[in-house]
């Protein structure tokens, strides 16, 4: 009998706040190390997913500061005793915000600093697995992206989702800038390559260039 390979990294998408936001638990299947990238709230549902998983938090990563993707990784850092890595710094006005979004929200969400702030080219590490770092502005000026390229996957926040793209109506939101992070940052890395959006169903970089009505090949001619 052949042995499957157990692949280098493991995902679970935990939808959290009344957004619906996906946060992702993603861990090194040899060291069992972990990371959550955007634990914007539901703190209880996420600690029991770590459990579940029987893998050991080792940092938080945040694509951008809206909160949502963030509003509670500063108290679910100083709970578990683990940094904070990311976004890019120009999202800085959004996190120290986030108290007053909260309540405007009606979420709870607390302002924090982040032990990293991350930049186009930099890696983060979790266990033994390294992620490339690509600043993808246009939805935030700090947003940037998680790309494990020996699986081919991204995690991308609010830049893409399956069948649109992320808003540019907030502050320093940029809809041109968000269609060349699209066009010129992600489409190289790969039609084959999956990704977890910030909100709502897993889809590849390459189904979207053949369908997404507002970045996919037709759209753009």
């Amino acid at each position: 009998m052949t042995d499957i390979a157990q692949p280098p990294m493991r995902v679970a998408i935990l939808p959290v706040t009344p957004l619906q936001q996906n946060c992702s638990l993603l861990w090194c299947t040899k060291t069992m190390r972990a990371a959550f990238v955007d634990p914007g709230g539901d703190l209880d549902m996420l600690k029991g997913a770590l459990d579940k998983a029987g893998v050991t938090l080792e940092k938080i990563l945040v694509t951008h500061g809206h909160l949502d993707h963030c509003g509670m990784a500063g108290e679910l850092a100083k709970e578990m005793g683990v940094p904070i890595e990311g976004p890019e710094e120009e999202d800085r006005f959004w996190i120290a915000q986030l108290d007053d979004d909260g309540s405007r929200w009606g979420m709870e969400a607390h302002s924090f600093e982040p032990d990293r702030w991350l930049h186009e080219g930099d890696r983060v590490t979790v266990g033994e697995l390294e992620l490339d770092v690509i600043h993808c502005p246009g939805h935030t000026p700090g947003h940037v992206i998680f790309y494990h390229a020996p699986s081919r996957f991204a995690i991308v926040g609010d830049v893409l989702f399956a069948g649109s793209i992320g808003r540019t109506d907030f502050p320093r939101g940029d809809h041109q800038q968000l269609l060349d992070s699209i066009t010129k940052k992600l489409w190289p890395l790969g039609d084959d390559v999956t990704f977890v959006p910030g909100h709502g169903p897993v889809s590849t970089f390459g189904d979207e260039r053949r369908t997404n009505p507002f970045v996919g090949d037709r759209a753009l001619g």
